[in-house]
């Protein structure tokens, strides 16, 4: 692989450059820490069991209750 410097490269050369260093970097900053990840079998059970709940009209407690118990703002 041939280095160059930036005074080497062409204007089009730079702006690719710069377009992928800024996706890179926007990637790192806001994507998933949790790719690739998986949920722990308690954890999937509970979510189940949640989303079960709504789907049948289960009367599930708000988020916002939630995170009042918890002492949490929301």
């Amino acid at each position: 692989m041939t280095v160059a410097t930036v005074a080497e490269l062409t204007v089009t050369d730079l702006k690719n450059l710069i377009r992928e260093v800024t996706t890179q970097t926007i990637m790192e900053l806001l994507g998933d820490p949790d790719v690739g990840l998986e949920l722990q079998d308690g954890f999937r059970s509970q979510l189940q069991h949640s989303l079960d709940a709504m789907q049948t009209g289960e009367i599930t407690t708000p988020a916002q209750e939630v995170a009042q118990r918890l002492g949490l703002e929301w």
